[in-house]
C-alpha cells in the first residue's frame, strides 16, 4: 500500500523519508511563501534558506505528490529543445546562455544529492535513441556540433550495431550516449529535498491548498484554514496551477503521462534489456522512456493523453508501447502502473516570469523537470535575493499562450498530436 495521501506507484511503494507535515491553520508570516512542494518549490525553498530567508512552503497535497514524485526519473543534460534548434529560435548567444544554465542545473542536482546524502538510486548515463533511420545522422551531427561549439566531452554517438548490444531490441538506428546525464528515484529525490529544506528551517505545510494570492506588498496568501503574509511569493505549481493565476495558465498545457513497473527480472534479466543500466529515451514525438530500478524491474513510460480521463487499464495501455520495443516481455507480470501530469509549453521552452514585482513563477518544463525544475528553484531564489540576471535570461523569452487559451487549447493540441503520432508510426 502506498503511504497515506500518495497515489499508488512503484515510487510510493519504495519511498524513503516520508515525513508528515501539518496543515496550515491560522496566520503565519515569512520572508518568502512558496506555493508547491515539488522540485521547483523545494529547490527554491532550500536555496532561499541557505541565503538566510525565512520560508514557508504550502502544498495542496503531500510533498512530491505531483509529477515530481511520479516521473520517469531521467536526469537529462539539456532543455527539451536541442542546442541547434535553440540557436535557430533564439540566436547563438542566447542558446549558449541556456546551455550554461542546463549544465548548472545538472550539477546542482548532483550537488544537492551529495551534500544532503539523498538516497535516490542515482546512476549515470542516458541513451537517446533514433526511432527512424533518417534520425541517426541527425543525432551524429548533434554530437559533433556539441563537441565543436560547446566543448562537450560527455556525449558520444553510438552506431546501430552497438546500440543493439546495449539495449535488447532491434528497434533503433543509432543513439547519443550522454554520460553527463543520469537517472534516479524521483520521489526519493523530492523527499530528500524536503528533508534538506526542513533541516535549514523551512516550514512545510501539506494539505494546504492555496485559494488566493493578494498582489500586495507584502503579499497575502490564503488557504482554507489559514494565511501567510510574505514579502515575496514563489509560484511553483506547474501542471497543477489550475485557476490560481489565470494570466499565465494559458502558457502551459497539462499532459497526462503513464508508466509501468514490471515484476523483478533479476540482474541478468534486467541487464539483458539495458546492458549498462543507463536510462533510455527515443526520438518519437510521444516518446518512450525507460530504465531499470534498483531491484531490477523495468520501469517503462509510454503514451499520453490530454484530458482528465485516464485509461481504464493503465497497465494494458503502457504494455503496448513496451512490447513494441521488447516483445520478449509478453509474459512478464506488471506489478505497478500509474499516471502523472506534466506541463508543456508551445515552444517547449520553460516559462519564467513575474506576476507582480514580488511574485515570481516558473513552469512548463516539457518533460525535463528534474534538471530544469531544480535549476528553476535556484534561479527563483537568486531573483528573490535581488540577483535576477540569470532568472531574466529565462523570463525574457516570451512564451505564448496556447491557441484558444485555457479552455479551447485542447482541440488544437489534439490535432497536432494526432499528426505527429501518425508520423511516429510511418517508416
Amino acid at each position: 500500500m502506498p503511504p497515506q495521501g500518495h497515489p499508488a506507484s512503484y515510487y510510493a511503494a519504495t519511498a524513503k523519508g516520508i515525513e508528515p507535515h501539518p496543515v496550515l491553520r491560522g496566520a503565519e508570516t515569512a520572508d518568502v511563501c512558496v506555493i508547491g512542494a515539488g522540485y521547483t518549490g523545494l529547490s527554491a525553498a532550500l536555496h532561499l534558506a541557505e541565503r538566510g530567508f525565512s520560508v514557508i512552503v504550502l502544498e495542496a497535497e503531500r510533498v512530491g505528490w505531483g509529477a515530481s514524485g511520479r516521473n520517469g526519473g531521467q536526469l537529462g543534460t539539456t532543455h527539451r529543445k536541442d542546442q541547434q534548434t535553440l540557436e535557430t529560435m533564439l540566436g547563438r548567444e542566447w542558446a549558449h546562455r541556456l546551455w550554461s544554465l542546463a549544465v548548472d542545473g545538472l550539477a546542482t542536482v548532483k550537488r544537492l544529492i551529495a551534500d544532503h546524502a539523498i538516497d535516490c538510486d542515482l546512476k549515470p548515463g542516458i541513451l537517446h535513441t533514433a526511432w527512424k533511420e533518417r534520425e541517426a545522422p541527425e543525432l551524429r551531427a548533434e554530437v559533433e556540433h556539441m563537441q565543436r561549439e560547446y566543448g562537450v566531452t560527455t556525449l558520444r554517438y553510438v552506431p546501430a550495431d552497438e546500440v543493439h548490444e546495449m539495449v535488447g531490441t532491434k528497434r533503433y538506428f543509432g543513439a547519443i550516449l550522454d554520460m553527463g546525464g543520469a537517472h534516479l528515484h524521483p520521489l526519493n529525490y523530492c523527499l530528500g529535498l524536503a528533508g534538506a529544506a526542513a533541516a535549514k528551517g523551512v516550514r512545510i505545510f501539506e494539505n494546504s491548498r492555496v485559494t488566493d494570492i493578494a498582489k500586495t506588498d507584502p503579499a497575502r496568501v490564503t488557504t482554507a484554514e489559514g494565511s501567510v503574509t510574505a514579502r515575496h511569493v514563489v509560484l511553483a505549481c506547474n501542471a497543477y496551477l489550475g485557476n490560481l493565476a489565470p494570466r499565465i495558465a494559458g502558457h502551459i498545457m497539462p499532459v497526462n503521462n503513464f508508466i509501468l513497473a514490471t515484476e523483478p527480472l533479476g540482474e541478468a534479466g534486467a541487464r539483458a534489456l539495458i546492458r549498462d543500466d543507463v536510462g533510455v529515451q527515443d526520438t518519437k514525438f510521444v516518446i518512450d522512456y525507460y530504465r531499470l530500478s534498483a531491484d531490477h524491474r523495468l520501469l517503462f513510460g509510454g503514451g499520453e493523453n490530454y484530458s482528465g480521463r485516464l485509461p481504464r487499464d493503465l497497465a494494458a495501455f503502457v504494455r503496448k508501447p513496451m512490447l513494441r520495443v521488447f516483445p520478449q516481455l509478453k509474459d512478464v507480470r506488471i506489478d505497478y502502473a500509474w499516471s502523472g501530469t506534466l506541463a508543456i509549453t508551445l515552444p517547449r521552452i520553460p516559462d519564467f516570469g513575474r506576476l507582480a514585482p514580488n511574485i515570481f513563477y516558473a513552469q512548463g518544463y516539457s518533460g525535463q523537470g528534474i534538471n530544469i525544475a531544480t535549476l528553476a528553484g535556484k534561479l527563483l531564489a537568486e531573483a528573490v535575493a535581488g540577483q535576477a540576471e540569470r532568472f531574466d535570461w529565462m523570463a525574457n523569452i516570451k512564451v505564448p499562450n496556447f491557441p484558444g487559451g485555457t479552455w479551447l487549447r485542447y482541440p488544437g493540441l489534439l490535432a497536432g498530436v494526432w499528426w505527429y503520432t501518425l508520423k511516429d508510426r510511418l517508416p
